[in-house]
């Protein structure tokens, strides 16, 4: 009996573009969600972006846009991304709908009937340079369990501990850099350990891997604390019901996603919700990061249970991608966005290497380049395309394209072949990507064997019959490596089905030989992978600093201008100046509003900075104005003065800065 499945993938924030180590995710989902359609399952895929939160509402600001327009777009470059990618999602959305704002207050709403919500005032961190509470991911500071430096205010990427804010050693605001201070407000918190017992039950009963059992143990342990699901304005999200100025923290509505994605698409398809999600007809399934545990098997199965929703039958958890053994770095081209690399490489070489390494671990996942362009050359490539590249064309040129029938060693090797099956679907079954791509590579290698044994180049001058049951077993054995390889190669396998002239192919097909059966003319598979291709991806994705740039060749466009005196550089007043208002320009790409404090004298500066400061970064400091620069008229208000700055321009504009100790109004000689 077919089985009935709903899967998500963890939500890409959509404060940025999708990079090859998010892909690591959204691949194993893809790929274990077309196995199980090729098993003849029915499988819903959902997914959406994360839409809420202090950075989306920063950046917005910062690019001189509302959070909404910011949010469209990046949700149309994220799904673009997937799509060139195969990912095929049944839904992508967002969790800034309609739907979820309904589920995230039913969810509020059924916490407060049961007591599971208590209300206490708590000190937390305020940048008052910011003037602004500082969310978890705006303060970086010391983990106060492991002390390693450099980690956000909630969580440590070293240790896996969660924290609250307050507790970070040493803590900065991530915006300025300034020390925070502690201010008093009321929040909401979610009553997490009243769940205790019911989520040791849940993980006990194999909610995730084993290997994740010993980091929740440690969090029971430690004791499971209330979680503070509220945030003060400004803030961009959902308003917590009866407030005017707190919202509901973006990891109470992020998850909430998975349900308003499903919602949508159901009301889009005339289908019933708590049918596909909340019923036992559907099984439910969650791919995410290890950096994300606490939530997911803590947080969120904790609220589902307060409301009354089922929870998720497994929650399968997978680790980071390092390359080169290494952190993705930015200087050393190794940190690729997914544009960067298709701009230069076939998406399914990454499909193909990433389930080549993928198992059911939580461990990392290293792509070593030099191993990447290996793998495809060699397995990709010279096993299993030129198993078909070697047979089909001599069939097409030789045999009408004909195959015939099998004889006894055909037979024996297909059988070979088919007997692989169960074990390979267990092992997609059980995310053991890496475990069925070396037992598909194993049997192309046995096929390849068979296919230079017989030599059918030699014998198709003698015995046409014999060459012909030859490439009728070897053809039958492109179409079971095809299927086995379907789920992580679904274009090079339409490619396949293509010339084999056959429907859609899965696994029900791997038993059915195909004989005497006319093929279509065979089309090419797949390239090999070329070194430039790959070197000059990672050039692309460099970030030069500055020690590495070069020095730009300076011509002269145009004349300098008519020479001055001195007595024309003494009438230019320089002041020292304070900044006390920085804000974008809206409707201007490069320009800055400021207004100066010129020793009591409030100015408004117009400034093209905008690409290498936020308005944030300049609030109080002190810099150095023309103070008696006339007045001008300009499209957007009139600037009655100028900031001193240099560089070539965009980012690399530099400030002319004095210290912050100085006077403002003070003459610069």
């Amino acid at each position: 009996m077919a089985r009935k499945i709903v899967v998500t993938s963890a939500l890409p924030y959509a404060n940025g573009p999708i990079h090859i180590g998010h892909l690591v995710e959204y691949l194993q989902t893809d790929i274990w969600v077309r196995f199980q359609k090729l098993m003849g399952n029915e499988c819903l895929y959902f997914c959406a972006d994360d839409t809420h939160g202090t950075p989306i509402m920063i950046s917005a600001r910062n690019e001189g846009v509302t959070p909404e327009e910011l949010i469209e777009r990046v949700h149309g470059e994220h799904y673009d991304d997937f799509v060139r990618f195969g990912i095929e999602f049944d839904n992508y959305y967002s969790t800034h709908s309609e739907e979820n704002k309904q589920f995230s207050e039913l969810i509020y709403n059924r916490a407060v009937e049961n007591d599971s919500i208590a209300k206490k005032t708590i000190e937390q961190a305020y940048c008052d340079k910011c003037k602004m509470f500082l969310p978890d991911r705006f303060i970086r500071g010391t983990c106060p369990r492991c002390k390693a430096e450099d980690q956000y205010g909630d969580s440590c990427d070293a240790c896996g501990g969660t924290h609250q804010p307050t507790e970070l050693i040493n803590p900065a605001c991530a915006n300025c850099r300034t020390e925070p201070i502690r201010k008093k407000s009321e929040h909401y918190f979610f009553k997490l350990a009243d769940y205790e017992d019911r989520l040791k039950e849940l993980i006990e009963g194999g909610y995730t891997q084993t290997s994740v059992l010993n980091k929740l143990d440690e969090w029971f342990k430690t004791g499971l604390r209330d979680w503070d699901i509220s945030r003060d304005g400004p803030y961009f999200g959902f308003k917590i019901p009866g407030e005017e100025d707190k919202f509901f923290y973006v990891w109470l509505d992020a998850p909430i996603g998975y349900m308003a994605s499903c919602k949508n698409y159901c009301d889009k398809n005339g289908l019933n919700f708590d049918t596909l999600w909340n019923s036992d007809e559907y099984e439910l399934y969650h791919f995410i990061g290890k950096d994300i545990m606490y939530f997911h098997a803590l947080f969120w199965p904790a609220m589902l249970m307060s409301a009354k929703f089922k929870t998720a039958n497994k929650l399968f958890v997978h680790g980071f991608l390092t390359v080169n053994g290494q952190k993705m770095s930015k200087s050393k081209g190794t940190f690729v966005k997914a544009s960067t690399y298709l701009n230069h490489l076939d998406p399914e070489y990454l499909r193909y290497y990433y389930a080549s390494k993928l198992t059911a671990s939580i461990e990392d996942i290293d792509m070593n380049l030099d191993d990447f362009l290996l793998k495809i050359n060699s397995d990709l490539v010279g096993k299993l395309a030129n198993l078909a590249s070697r047979s089909a064309p001599m069939l097409n040129k030789k045999l009408d394209g004909m195959l015939g029938t099998l004889d006894d060693g055909g037979k024996e090797l297909i059988g070979k072949l088919t007997a692989a099956k169960d074990g390979i679907v267990k092992d997609f079954e059980e995310l053991n990507y890496a475990a069925a791509i070396r037992t598909i590579a194993g049997l192309a290698d046995e096929s390849n064997r068979y296919f230079d044994g017989k030599q059918p180049w030699v014998t198709i001058k003698t015995d046409a019959d014999g060459t012909r049951a030859t490439l009728t077993a070897v053809i039958n054995a492109v179409k079971i490596l095809t299927i086995y390889l379907k789920a992580v190669l679904p274009v090079y396998a339409g490619k396949i089905e293509t010339f084999l002239n056959v429907e859609s192919l899965g696994f029900e097909d791997v038993e059915n030989v195909l004989e005497n059966h006319k093929i279509n003319k065979f089309v090419r598979l797949v390239e090999r992978v070329e070194k430039e291709k790959v070197n000059a991806m990672t050039d692309e994705s460099k970030e030069e600093s500055p020690q590495q740039q070069a020095e730009p060749t300076v011509t002269l466009d145009e004349p300098l201008e008519p020479e001055c005196t001195i007595e024309d550089v003494m009438k230019v007043d320089l002041r020292v100046a304070k900044v006390v208002l920085a804000e974008p320009v809206e409707g201007a790409n490069k320009l800055l509003h400021l207004e100066l404090d010129i020793g009591g004298i409030r100015k408004n500066v117009f400034a093209g900075i905008s690409k290498a400061y936020k308005p944030e970064d300049l609030i109080g400091k002190h810099m150095i104005c023309v103070a008696n620069l006339k007045p001008r008229k300009m499209k957007f208000g009139v600037s009655e003065g100028m900031i001193l700055a240099a560089g070539p321009g965009g980012k690399d504009i530099f400030v002319l800065g004095v210290d912050d100790g100085a006077t403002p109004g003070q003459r610069v000689h």
